[in-house]
């Protein structure tokens, strides 16, 4: 009791001394310019004062370090002040001096008036998306640069009362070409917010501030720490092997999308997160629903007025390689099998430029969460229970026409996939296809171009590949006739619209049938369509077989 007692006293002592200290300061003039007007907060090694700068009549924020630190604090004092001298960003808190006065080290930084982030524990999904995107591209900055932060948390990023961004404390930033002035293997930083990577004492890039990034944006929408424990030990092993819990079973309201985006920032490997803050910034962007605009009213993507377009600079050969990030495409998957579902959507979601915001399990879901997502692409099957794709499709084209429907399907009967594309499909995909054919097809559906897929390498023939060929022409007429095939008129319908004989309808067939070598009159449509011998414009155009007088 006698030893507590005494520890105690002299744990008193220290604050008290340490609190006149602080007060001492008070209007005192740092080397004649700097002078000291309000205490605005301690650290573990510095105290930071509110200060005027009486040359050029400005309110600055001094951080002074306290005295009898260690060697390596000293230097990381240091350090702070030439990695923030490199960096120039509005979402970056500025450096304006560094001296030192009598036995006092001390920097000259931008006074930020504003909230600490923590202020914004727990917040609304599109507040968290706002200021995410700001702290993503500030990192982003900095990284180009060759400097991570590697303490990226709430306590060291400000917001204005504009809603401005600032990252702040600069202290363990690290140039990726500067002296290490922690021992190898020494785990630094705040263990609730490290990288697996750093809490494992490894080498670090550009990635781990992307980690500690995904922490700090899972807090802000659930309130909750992914991984939490009192022993240091303990939490350092669970952001090397745990996987977080996903937000949604915290705060089942968050968006699907938003979620995924946290999850990915939070990978353990760092080649499964977002390679650059850049691509985190586009998907935190993408991962909201896209309100509606009046057809008559141009279309933009979603994006703060303050947000920063930048172009990515190229680095040093010491600098790590920076992905440009592009607003990735959002896509809603509707398949009733839910584990082709699942895995195409782990799939699409390995890559940085797509994004699966919504999936549904039969066609009136598939409709709900196209209508309420607005996605680039919905990738819609057409054999689902209850309404299906075909049943659903019109409709979608007609209430998103902005959405781009791409197919995918295990039939490849002729005539069912012709329905689908006069009902607005913009293409198709066999389910045997591979990957790679999913991605091309993706790209190409958003470039306007018709996508008419077979499945792997045994279901491509050579009539897809073929161009037209003397052979291949056909006249107006034969075109006009298939086009009417296409969308689904019967022959006796074809000879009343067209004004032509029966007889000479069929032979018309015939001959273009031949001329495409189909095995029938819906195969000679869908060949016409893959070598662009009628468009797919055109076969919208067409009066429905049922309008017809």
């Amino acid at each position: 009791m006698h030893n507590l007692a005494a520890c105690g006293m002299l744990k008193a002592s220290i604050q008290h001394a340490t609190m006149a200290s602080v007060w001492f300061m008070i209007g005192q003039k740092l080397n004649k310019r700097y002078e000291i007007r309000e205490h605005l907060g301690d650290g573990s090694t510095a105290t930071v004062y509110k200060a005027y700068d009486l040359l050029l009549g400005r309110e600055v924020a001094i951080k002074m370090l306290l005295p009898g630190v260690r060697k390596t604090t000293r230097e990381r004092f240091l350090q702070e002040a030439t990695a923030a001298a490199q960096l120039n960003h509005p979402n970056i808190m500025s450096i304006y001096d560094m001296g030192k006065d009598g036995n006092r080290d001390y920097l000259v930084v931008e006074y930020v008036d504003g909230e600490s982030l923590t202020e914004y524990i727990p917040a609304p999904p599109d507040i968290v998306v706002e200021l995410g995107v700001q702290i993503a591209m500030a990192l982003q900055y900095a990284h180009e640069r060759g400097i991570i932060h590697r303490d990226i948390k709430p306590a060291n990023i400000k917001v204005t009362p504009d809603g401005q961004v600032k990252i702040m404390d600069l202290g363990l930033a690290l140039p990726r070409e500067a002296k290490r002035v922690t021992a190898h293997g020494m785990v630094i930083g705040t263990p609730a917010y490290l990288s697996p990577e750093q809490a494992q004492g490894r080498a670090l890039d550009h990635r781990t501030d992307i980690y500690s990034l995904g922490i700090v944006l899972y807090e802000m929408l659930t309130g909750q720490l992914p991984f939490n424990a009192d022993d240091i030990s303990a939490l350092l092993l669970q952001q090397v092997r745990q996987p977080p819990p996903p937000p949604r079973l915290i705060v089942e309201s968050l968006p699907v999308a938003l979620e995924n985006v946290v999850l990915k920032a939070l990978e353990k490997s760092p080649e499964r997160r977002y390679q650059s803050c850049r691509s985190l910034a586009a998907a935190l962007e993408a991962a909201l629903p896209r309100e509606e605009v009046a057809p008559d009213e141009p279309t933009s993507p979603r994006r703060p007025l303050w947000a920063e377009t930048l172009q990515a600079e190229p680095l040093g050969r010491t600098g790590p390689a920076i992905a440009t990030g592009k607003p990735p495409l959002r896509i809603v998957l509707a398949d009733d099998h839910a584990m082709l579902r699942r895995t195409l959507a782990s799939f699409l979601a390995s890559r940085d430029e797509f994004m699966v915001v919504g999936e549904a399990a039969d066609g009136n879901a598939a409709l709900e969460q196209t209508l309420h997502h607005m996605p680039d692409v919905l990738i819609l099957d057409l054999n689902m229970p209850g309404r299906g794709g075909l049943d659903v499709l019109p409709e979608i084209r007609q209430e998103a026409p902005s959405v781009k429907v791409l197919v995918l399907t295990g039939r490849e009967e002729d005539a069912y996939i012709i329905r689908a594309l006069r009902a607005g499909a913009h293409g198709y995909v066999l389910k045997s296809a591979d990957e790679d054919d999913l991605i091309e097809a993706i790209h190409k559906i958003m470039d306007g171009q018709l996508v008419l897929g077979r499945g792997v390498a045994e279901k491509i023939v050579t009539d897809f590949l073929v161009g037209n060929t003397e052979g291949d022409r056909l006249t107006d007429e034969e075109t006009e006739l298939l086009l009417y095939v296409a969308a689904g008129y019967t022959n006796d319908m074809i000879a009343n619209v067209m004004d032509m004989r029966l007889p000479q309808v069929i032979e018309t067939l015939a001959r273009v049938m031949d001329k495409l070598q189909a095995r029938d009159r819906h195969d000679a449509a869908l060949k016409a369509l893959r070598k662009g011998l009628i468009l797919l414009e055109d076969l919208h155009n067409i009066i429905e077989p049922g309008e017809t007088g």
